[in-house]
Formats: C-alpha cells, structure tokens, sequence
C-alpha cells in the first residue's frame, strides 16, 4: 500500500470512529426533548441583534459541542465531585464551561496526533489502525491533562491557603483583642491583606451580609475549602461566637496548630525524600570521588611499568 492510500485509511478511520462517538453520544434527554415547548418569549426583536458569520458557526457547532462535552463527561470525573474541585480550586466557571475546555483540548490533541500519524506515515509508514490509534491516543492523553492540571490547580490553592491561615488568623486575634467583633475582626482581615484566604473570607462575609447567620456562612467556607485545618477554624470561631468564649485565645491557639502541623508535613516530606536524596550522591559525587582516588593510582603503576 502506497503512502496516499495509508493517509486516505487513515483519515477514514479516525472519521468513522468520531462518527460512532457522535452517534453514541447524542442521545435526546427529556429536557431537549421539552425545550422548544418550554422556551421563553423573546422580550426584543431577533433582528437587533448583530448578524455575523460566527453566531451562525456557533450555533450550527453547539449541538455537536454539547454531544462532545456529554461524551467527555462520560470518560471524566463525576459532574458533583467536578464542582467540588472547581470551587476548591478558586474557579468561577460551571461544569458545562469546563467540560468545553476540555473538548477544545481534546480536538487541539486530535489535531496533534493526526499531525504526528501524518507525519509518522510519511517518513517511516505504518499500518492505518496504529496511526488511527494513536490519533486517538494523544486526543485522549489532551483531555486527560486538562482534568490533571486542575488537581494541581486545586493543591496550589490549598497550600496557598494553609501557608495564609497562621497569619489570618493572628490578625483576627489582634482584631478581637483591640474590641472588634467576630464580623468585624473578619471585615477589618478581609479588606487588609490580599490572597486566597482573604477571597474565602470575602466570600464568607458576603454570605453573612445576605442574611445567613455568621456560623452558617463559616460552615460554608469549610465546605468550599475541604481542608481539616479550616475547618477546625471555621468551627473553633463558631463556637466561640455561639458560646461566648474568647475568640482571640481560640485564634492563637489555631494558628499554633496549623504551624505545628506544618512543620510535622516538612518533617515526613523530608523523611520519604531521604532516599531520593542519596541518588545524586551515589550516582554523580562517589563515582568522582573514586575515580580521583584511584587516577593517580592507575598513572604512577603505567608510569613504573
């Protein structure tokens, strides 16, 4: 089989494979099926509206997006334990907004791959099905690396936010100390100092400004974080609001756990990184250092012989 005909296998597999994904993935659910009865009255005219040739392209592709979005959430995580990860990692867009990203990603990794296979069957030839597969593989790997780097989004997030309780949580306590009330200490933290922890605090005001008691809006930042250590926090400041104790103590003492518990974490990280520490001296500084005990050795016997 020539080169032409190898590309043209190609193509057609990757197309009938797509084709079936499609096909597989769109199904009509009672909501699409309902929605043209259910459709809101326009309240102005469609022809204000600008007409141009990409509200038609993007129109014509939402179907198609829609179905590739669904086909990906079927290979991804959960859409619920997607939006517990979006909040923990600080992100303001929706499932469905993600699941986009993570098509576009997808399509940019097909693209990728064909170029490769492409490429691959040029120089070196192939069978049409390994090329096929390994268009498939990379816009696989694409998708997958999108779901990857929000983890490590959320981690950033979460050590960011332990490496700023200690001090948030100092200040509350010089707040409280000076007079302030529990809203009041958080309204002082919140609008002095900048970083994730004071956004979750923004957030947690926000929510107590809306009308739900302090304790519930504490509540709910322990739940947007998921840290253990914020919520000893959120439900060590409740209790003392509830109680009457004294918050400025219940602070202090906070801020002394989370250091504590961070030096026992640089502590075990030490500890399982102690192996990896004794490569670069097995492998790189004792081979020199026996190679110079040894050269002058080896120089002096040639030297006498």
């Amino acid at each position: 089989m020539n080169a032409s005909g190898a590309f043209a296998g190609l193509l057609l597999g990757v197309g009938l494979v797509l084709l079936l994904a499609h096909r597989t993935a769109r199904r009509p659910t009672l909501d699409r099926r309902l929605a043209p009865y259910l459709r809101p009255r326009r309240t102005s005219s469609s022809l204000l509206a600008p007409a141009t040739p990409l509200v038609g392209v993007a129109r014509l592709a939402a179907p198609f997006l829609a179905d590739a979005a669904r086909l990906v959430g079927r290979l991804g995580s959960p859409a619920e334990e997607l939006r517990r990860r979006l909040v923990r990692a600080g992100r303001a867009e929706t499932v469905e907004q993600f699941r986009l990203g993570q098509v576009a990603w997808g399509a940019a990794g097909l693209a990728g791959g064909l170029a490769l296979a492409l490429l691959l069957g040029a120089t070196r030839g192939g069978a049409p099905a390994a090329l096929a597969a390994l268009v498939l593989v990379v816009g696989l790997l694409a998708v997958l690396a999108r779901d990857r780097l929000l983890t490590h989004e959320v981690r950033r997030r979460e050590s960011r936010l332990l490496a700023e309780l200690p001090t948030v949580a100092e200040l509350l306590a010089l707040a409280v100390g000076a007079g302030e009330g529990a809203a009041g200490a958080l309204e002082r933290v919140a609008a002095a100092t900048r970083g994730s922890l004071s956004d979750e605090l923004r957030a947690t005001l926000a929510d107590a400004r809306a009308g739900a008691p302090l304790t519930a809006a504490l509540d709910r930042l322990a739940d947007r974080t998921g840290l253990p250590a914020l919520r000893r926090f959120a439900e060590g400041v409740a209790v003392a609001v509830e109680r009457g104790t004294p918050l400025a103590d219940v602070l202090r003492a906070q801020a002394q756990d989370v250091r504590a518990e961070g030096r026992r974490a640089l502590m075990e990280a030490g500890g399982k990184r102690e192996i990896a520490q004794m490569v670069p001296v097995v492998a790189l500084i004792l081979p020199v250092t026996v190679l110079f005990a040894v050269f002058p050795s080896v120089v002096v016997l040639r030297v006498g012989l």
